[in-house]
């Protein structure tokens, strides 16, 4: 029998204090974005870093606006690496940026992904990039075939890679 060692809210994979400074990073990169806004995109952030740690072998890739929540994380470098280490596996950022570049399989398999992981992918947050966006974000970022992200397992202790 399996048992799964993640949340049910995958808010609770970080600590208050660390949610509440991510929150503020997404703010800061966007002015006048309410604070509610900004939770529920670092909380995708967390759902789509959960999908891809836990399902290594999987190409993922975030909507632009979940990324900007995965830049929040991605740039408190210690929380991250510590949650990438907790979840499995570290997830790397290979950006990439053409607004034209959207590829819907890809977001599918990450929305399906993360519903495998019990946790439910926000649906206004998940569509395609637009003029008409429901909030629009910082980050220059839109992942898409080229781009998938693809997650390279980091070598385990003692074991030494050869050069």
């Amino acid at each position: 029998m399996t048992v799964s060692v993640l949340p049910v809210i995958a808010r609770a994979l970080i600590t208050d204090a660390e949610f509440t400074s991510c929150r503020s990073t997404v703010m800061d990169a966007n002015p006048d974005m309410p604070e509610e806004m900004a939770g529920r995109i670092v909380e995708e952030g967390l759902k789509f870093v959960a999908a891809c740690a836990t399902n290594p072998t999987t190409g993922l890739a975030p909507s632009r606006i979940v990324d900007e929540g995965w830049h929040a994380l991605i740039l408190h470098t210690a929380l991250y690496a510590e949650l990438c280490e907790r979840l499995g596996s570290f997830v790397h950022h290979f950006p990439g940026y053409d607004p034209t570049d959207y590829d819907p399989p890809i977001i599918d398999r990450t929305r399906e992904t993360i519903a495998a992981l019990g946790y439910s992918a926000d649906p206004e947050f998940w569509g395609p990039p637009s003029d008409e966006t429901l909030v629009s974000v910082a980050a220059k970022c839109q992942h898409a075939p080229d781009c998938t992200i693809v997650i390279t397992p980091k070598p385990k202790p003692g074991i030494s890679r050869a050069r």
